[in-house]
């Protein structure tokens, strides 16, 4: 299953490592990102492979909201099927 990973907040070191830290001891492939920061504040988007992840949805997603929240930013993840359909025009 591939998802979407959205992160918005107050730039900070270490975001991008926060969430790749979940990413990794869960088994989640990172297979494409993109960031930038828009006065001052931080945006990413990441689309994962959740394939070999050894957690379900919901443990991900409590995972990556908390690795957020020390951070100071909004983390959410999306089922990629879903996300298509919200964003298709």
């Amino acid at each position: 299953m591939k998802a979407v990973i959205t992160v918005v907040g107050s730039d900070s070191v270490g975001i991008l490592a926060a969430v790749a830290d979940v990413c990794a001891k869960r088994k989640i492939n990172i297979e494409e990102v993109t960031q930038s920061i828009l006065g001052g504040t931080f945006a990413m988007i990441m689309v994962v492979d959740l394939s070999l992840c050894d957690s379900d949805f919901e443990t991900v997603q409590s995972a990556l909201m908390d690795a957020g929240a020390a951070k100071g930013v909004e983390v959410k993840i999306t089922r990629r099927e879903l996300y298509d359909t919200m964003h298709r025009i």
